[in-house]
């Protein structure tokens, strides 16, 4: 019989941000590492501003714990430009064996945890994951160049333009009495097409992923929504998080009390223009990275669910009328203590 979720022994060892202008005039701006308020990174194009975030992003993680690019086993990456090549041109100085993965949204979590799979068999010692959107690029990619100025729906979100970057390792790294940010499970998404075929409204097609994948776990680890601090899952958005509530609901499970979605934590909603919120592979990736990590790691948040939802179209499948179909990989992340014996409870 299938075993629904993966045990993990693996670690967060550090994490980095890179965000342009609207990132840092939200409520964690001054969480961010880098800020560009030109959104340009120095580069002549969107897609090349968007690589450039990824290794600004990526020298910032190697640099806060002084590590080498050579002490790095491998680099799992992606983005939501064609063929990845966000991450292909980003990352291709270093000099690191590199997977690309397309998750759309789900990135994040798609990387983490094949990471931390990789780190939890010892497989390999130290992994990199990388991720980033931009909007712009985005938006001539998937809807229509900025130039058009077409108006936008009232449910459509905001392409966060960011990149996150993070170096999984074995809990072994950290001294004795040292805290950490632990990822100790993670359970694999199902693609779900549910007939959405409005590319103006990807929450409403990736919140049945989510709470399948959601569902499941509470199944299969015999767990409640209030055995967690905090169920987060990126990016939903503000329509698709109230669907997955109403979801979740009907499946007996109640969120609300400790649900949120990194693409309704990065931009005030009154202040800024976002309309559905925010979205994008950068979009929980920076959240993450800048905002979660840190609470995780003082223990401010015990214990976290943190699931990364995609909408796996492409330009062309939504011009043939086709649904979008929507996945959400899960990770469970724990602070541990540096007491031992506070450590062996989340065992």
């Amino acid at each position: 019989m299938r075993k629904e979720w993966i045990d993990l022994d693996a670690a967060f060892l550090s994490s980095a941000s890179v965000v342009g202008a609207k990132e840092s005039e939200g409520p964690l701006g001054a969480l961010f590492d880098l800020r560009d308020p030109s959104d340009r990174f120095g580069m002549k194009s969107w897609e090349r501003a968007e690589s450039e975030m990824q290794r600004l992003s990526f020298n910032t993680v190697l640099a806060k714990v002084k590590r080498a690019e050579g002490e790095v086993d491998a680099l799992f990456a992606g983005d939501l430009l064609n063929q990845c090549v966000g991450s292909a041109y980003g990352l291709l100085d270093f000099d690191i064996p590199y997977f690309g993965l397309y998750g759309a949204c789900s990135t994040c979590a798609e990387g983490l945890l094949l990471a931390a799979a990789m780190v939890s068999s010892q497989m390999m010692g130290l992994c990199g994951a990388v991720t980033s959107s931009h909007y712009c690029a985005a938006e001539r990619q998937f809807r229509t160049p900025l130039e058009y100025g077409a108006q936008r729906a009232p449910v459509a979100q905001w392409t966060v333009t960011g990149a996150g970057a993070f170096l999984i390792c074995s809990p072994s790294e950290f001294d004795e009495g040292e805290a950490y940010t632990a990822i100790k499970r993670g359970m694999v998404g199902k693609v779900m097409d549910c007939g959405i075929t409005d590319a103006a409204n990807m929450g409403a097609a990736m919140a049945p992923a989510a709470a399948d994948t959601l569902t499941r776990y509470f199944q299969a680890t015999e767990t409640l929504p209030r055995d967690y601090d905090l169920i987060v899952t990126g990016d939903l958005g503000y329509e698709g998080g109230d669907i997955l509530c109403d979801l979740m609901l009907a499946a007996g499970y109640d969120v609300r009390k400790n649900y949120s979605d990194c693409g309704q934590r990065i931009y005030h909603r009154k202040k800024q223009d976002v309309h559905g919120g925010g979205s994008g592979c950068g979009c929980s990736a920076v959240v993450l990275a800048a905002e979660l990590l840190p609470k995780l790691c003082c223990g401010e948040i015990g214990r976290m669910l943190f699931l990364g939802t995609g909408a796996l179209m492409s330009p062309d499948s939504i011009k043939q009328g086709a649904g979008i179909p929507g996945i959400a990989h899960l990770l469970e992340l724990r602070h541990v203590s540096a007491k031992e014996g506070e450590r062996k409870k989340w065992m």
